[in-house]
């Protein structure tokens, strides 16, 4: 057994390389080296997306990643001309799935395309009870972007109806536009900072496919830390 001297002794060593450590200056987050605390952030953007996969120039090759990404998740992604063929696929799903009730808030995109479901709708704009909110058979969210790179969703909790909506019914609905797709993460970024800047909201997340954990054995399980479908309704 060590005696209280050694023990003290490995402990000052300890301290004093933590010591050296912190007198090192750390490199810009996010940066790895590659521009100076000065960069623009153009040019930090441009040092990041060499380290990203590839994603092309044009929207059709844009869109045809995210569908690409996306379906590769597991997530249901559909495109359509109009707003109406969006309500049809939202009273689809309603119809296959046998929903009973749903979780909503209050926007431009959910209110012109969630009343035809007539449904029983718990809305997050008023208080809700939570337990409310999981017996709910989906929730249905906006987004801020749709990002081609990853096949994420990017939401934030101004955006999406709060935190809970994405993350307690175990079927996530998410309605968008075509022209909420951005080509990869450092335009996401780039959109959230001009969007909210300097007031940002408290919550900002990206869907990546629907909850999902392979620690048991590597067995893929889809639901374990949330909704276990995602679909992505565009048009």
């Amino acid at each position: 057994m060590k005696n209280e001297e050694t023990v003290l002794s490995e402990r000052e060593k300890i301290l004093a390389r933590v010591r050296e450590a912190l007198s090192v200056p750390a490199h810009v987050p996010g940066a790895h080296g590659l521009a100076p605390l000065a960069a623009s952030a153009q040019s930090s953007a441009a040092g990041v997306r060499q380290w990203l996969p590839k994603v092309g120039n044009s929207f059709a090759e844009q869109l045809g990643l995210f569908q690409k990404n996306a379906t590769e998740l597991k997530t249901d992604f559909q495109l359509f001309d109009s707003a109406e063929e969006m309500r049809q696929a939202l009273v689809r799903l309603r119809d296959a799935e046998g929903w009973k009730r749903v979780a909503c808030h209050s926007g431009d995109l959910t209110n012109a395309i969630c009343p035809p479901l007539n449904l029983p709708m718990l809305r997050t704009d008023k208080a809700y009870d939570v337990h409310e909110m999981e017996a709910c058979d989906a929730g249905i969210s906006e987004c801020d972007a749709l990002v081609a790179q990853t096949g994420s969703v990017l939401v934030t909790s101004r955006s999406a109806g709060g935190r809970a909506l994405s993350v307690l019914p175990p079927h996530h609905v998410v309605i968008a536009r075509r022209e909420q797709l951005v080509a990869d993460l450092p335009a996401a970024f780039a959109l959230v900072k001009t969007k909210y800047a300097p007031d940002f909201p408290s919550m900002i997340s990206f869907i990546t496919g629907p909850s999902r954990t392979g620690d048991i054995e590597r067995i893929l399980v889809l639901g374990a830390h949330g909704p276990k479908r995602l679909t992505i309704l565009v048009f």
